[in-house]
């Protein structure tokens, strides 16, 4: 009668206690159990590909659009991209803990539930089960946090996207389950690193090819003048500033940010004269320098759109929260 090793023995213990007739592929298929560690590593493989590649397409498509600019000098560049690569793996852990290793023992359980293997189609059922309690989860904390629940639609859309982002992982981290559990050579991480990797490639030799044929071009801020500056801005609402070529400026209505002492920024209508100053970097403008002694407005704004029709802007509560405060350029049409 052949001896079965514990779940848990040591490989090397296992195959001397294995029978005669016993190969040591059988040994290592008890001692290898459900292939977690291997469909962890490759769940995460997909991840991580799923982010670098979606990121990449993002900084092409971000490149040919309105941007505050990207990191210049060898050593910076780097430094992000070390930051960025070792978020990704860790998000990826992360997810891969709390979603996707999840799905998959919740398609193992229904499917042996059913009397049936635990195929792609298990998998692919679970990953939606796993994705709405994982919005719910959240979506329930960020409601707690702000005092208000968002759209339904945002809640669908935030559903769609997660499923769509653990399902590779998901298929990835079975397959790879169950090839451990069937003692087949090769590592699902790796091949799923591979593909990622010429994807990759591929992507980057596009964008290069699109943005080096002129096709696409990188977006650059105006570059402006003084005299460029001068005249009449406007942020549609009522609130405008005219810059006068002397350096003075008039403020009607124009929304000064101030602490309200709750963590929020509040507009206030600012009225009345003041001074402004190009800021320049390279020759040209590359901003604005504006105070308002009556209304103590004093903000440095920076200059976005194009030389037809420039902007300026400022940053509105806490630094990188995306919110601006954009005037537009009044140009009187020509008769």
């Amino acid at each position: 009668m052949t001896q079965q090793a514990e779940p848990h023995a040591i490989p090397g213990e296992a195959a001397d206690d294995a029978a005669p007739g016993e190969s040591r592929a059988a040994v290592q298929r008890v001692t290898h159990g459900d292939g977690f560690g291997a469909a962890f590593c490759a769940s995460m493989a997909a991840l991580c590909a799923e982010v670098v590649i979606a990121v990449t397409v993002g900084l092409l498509v971000v490149l040919s659009r309105e941007h505050d600019g990207i990191p210049k000098g060898p050593l910076v560049i780097t430094a992000v991209t070390f930051g960025a690569l070792l978020l990704t793996v860790l998000i990826s852990g992360f997810v891969t803990a709390v979603a996707v290793m999840p799905a998959l023992g919740l398609a193992r359980r229904a499917a042996r539930r059913r009397g049936r293997e635990d195929g792609r189609l298990w998998a692919a059922g679970a990953v939606p089960v796993v994705s709405a309690a994982a919005v719910v989860a959240f979506g329930a904390v960020a409601a707690l946090g702000s005092l208000h629940f968002a759209r339904p639609l945002a809640y669908l859309v935030w559903w769609g996207a997660l499923t769509l982002g653990l399902l590779p992982a998901a298929l990835a981290g079975r397959a790879a389950a169950r090839r451990v559990r069937d003692d087949r050579p090769g590592s699902v991480a790796r091949r799923v690193t591979s593909v990622g990797a010429v994807a990759w490639l591929a992507i980057g030799a596009v964008g290069a090819g699109v943005y080096g044929s002129g096709l696409v071009k990188v977006y650059e801020p105006p570059r402006l003048t003084k005299a460029d500056m001068a005249g009449t801005w406007t942020d549609g609402r009522g609130g405008t500033v005219k810059l006068a070529s002397d350096g003075a400026a008039t403020a009607e209505g124009l929304d000064n940010f101030t602490w309200d002492g709750t963590g929020k920024d509040k507009p206030k209508d600012c009225d009345g004269s003041g001074t402004w100053t190009p800021l320049k970097d390279g020759g040209s403008v590359q901003g604005v320098s504006l105070r308002i002694n009556s209304c103590e407005l004093s903000r440095d704004w920076s200059v976005i759109g194009t030389e037809k029709a420039p902007r300026i802007y400022h940053e509105i509560g806490k630094p990188g929260s995306g919110k601006r405060y954009v005037l537009t350029k009044v140009v009187k049409q020509k008769k």
